[in-house]
């Protein structure tokens, strides 16, 4: 029992930390090694400065959805990890943590929307006009997120079936 509430405690903070950098990295596009593009800024690298000059992304509805759900994907897997330590402490023996499982499937299923909002909507949230997409290619941070969804509904469900032993 310790051992499954050791890995699953790791395996939340893993995700948790995951869905972080996905969220707030600078790679969701990658149009070249000296241009990116993520929810947030356009980023260019300045050889002569060797510094990267970033500038606020253009607004998009579709982009708006895709920043609220991983924004809001973040704040479920938080929200679930502090009620999970509460409920260490609170929960009578044999309770189920039915609520951090919730929050953390629900982590999971807006990250998925956020995910594929972004996939199937990139031409619309890139806005380059003239740029083909085909010169880009996803970033890491995409992948990151993808990766978050089962590793986020795994959780959940591990949650739903845990019970407080002592």
């Amino acid at each position: 029992m310790a051992c499954l509430l050791v890995s699953i405690t790791v395996l939340h903070l893993v995700t948790l930390a995951m869905l972080f950098i996905a969220t707030l990295e600078k790679s969701w596009w990658v149009w070249t090694e000296s241009e990116i593009t993520d929810l947030w800024h356009n980023c260019f690298y300045m050889n002569t400065t060797q510094t990267w000059v970033c500038a606020t992304t253009t607004e998009s509805d579709w982009l708006q959805s895709v920043q609220a759900l991983m924004i809001l994907s973040v704040v479920f897997s938080s929200v679930s990890f502090l009620v999970f330590l509460g409920q260490l402490l609170i929960l009578s023996r044999g309770s189920l943590f039915y609520f951090t499982g919730l929050c953390q499937a629900f982590a999971g299923f807006t990250d998925f929307a956020a995910c594929l909002i972004f996939t199937f909507h990139r031409e619309e949230i890139l806005q380059k006009g003239s740029r083909d997409l085909n010169k880009g290619h996803f970033g890491y941070c995409v992948i990151l997120a993808w990766l978050c969804i089962p590793l986020l509904l795994v959780s959940g469900v591990l949650y739903l079936h845990l019970r407080k032993k002592q």
